[in-house]
């Protein structure tokens, strides 16, 4: 399946890269997405700074079309591009440019976190509009929202490190969609995963190259890893991110390359700004 970037509004699915890389990246943004479809969007994470506006603009988004807003963890380089993403979303709303509510989905602690920096961050105006029209959803286990009209399933992935969530999207006909947040799978994910259309996994590195970016050290996985975990869970479709910029030019040769020794379906390991049709 084709990668291509974004072309302008169209009514299928599609999955945009805003970033893929992991926390210290400097030739491309921190790994964040966006799920789309129509006028509508699904955003999740939003890197670690105001470059995700430069992203969003890049890939054609419109502010307004962002009405629902996922957050896997409180890590710096997912969690505060999000308030730049508020603080945008506010201003419109000042403006009467954005219609409705603004949902914003995350655990318990990353929303407390989020709102105590709003709160301390925004302009008074700014805030006031946060606090009539932005709509906090923490989130369980197994947890069950509707998010462009599909069954979106929140899974905690019993992380060591920090707590983190993972979701699986409904994409209808029995196909679905999971993203297994940014740390290497685990067997209680399973239930969600196993026979994914597309799944969303963290490669930091080669494994070649293990020694030298001490991935195992960083709570991440190596494309050898992360394509054993797939083809283990007869994935269709798996898409690599959260990786390293070193390699950045020859990133998605490199990673092809080792990948498809381990698994047999459509491995993408794109760049920032690629587009996928999940249909």
């Amino acid at each position: 399946m084709a990668l291509r970037l974004p072309k302008g509004k169209i009514s299928m699915m599609e999955l945009t890269m805003l970033g893929t890389g992991h926390a210290m990246v400097t030739e491309c943004y921190n790994t964040c997405f966006i799920i789309s479809e129509q006028n509508n969007c699904f955003l999740i994470d939003g890197g670690g700074g105001n470059t995700i506006l430069r992203q969003l603009k890049l890939a054609g988004f419109q502010f307004s079309q962002i009405q629902d807003i996922f957050i896997t963890h409180k890590h710096i380089d997912h969690l505060l591009g999000i308030i730049w993403v508020c603080r945008s979303i506010c201003q419109q709303m000042i403006k009467g440019e954005y219609a409705g509510k603004l949902n914003i989905y995350a655990h318990e602690e990353a929303i407390a976190l989020i709102w105590d920096l709003l709160q301390k961050l925004l302009l008074k105006k700014q805030l006031k509009s946060a606090e009539k029209h932005f709509c906090f959803f923490p989130v369980a286990d197994g947890e069950v929202k509707t998010i462009l009209g599909r069954a979106v399933t929140f899974f905690d992935i019993q992380s060591t490190k920090e707590k983190q969530f993972g979701f699986s999207m409904d994409l209808g006909a029995g196909e679905k969609l999971t993203c297994c947040g940014d740390e290497p799978y685990r067997p209680c994910e399973k239930k969600y995963a196993e026979n994914s259309k597309w799944l969303l996994h963290e490669a930091f590195c080669l494994h070649t190259q293990a020694d030298l970016f001490s991935p195992y050290e960083k709570h991440h996985s190596t494309v050898k890893d992360a394509c054993e975990t797939a083809e283990q869970l007869n994935v269709r479709n798996l898409i690599l991110y959260h990786a390293e910029d070193h390699s950045l030019p020859d990133r998605k040769k490199l990673y092809q390359e080792e990948g498809r020794s381990y698994f047999h379906g459509n491995l993408y390991v794109p760049n920032d700004l690629e587009v996928f049709t999940l249909e």
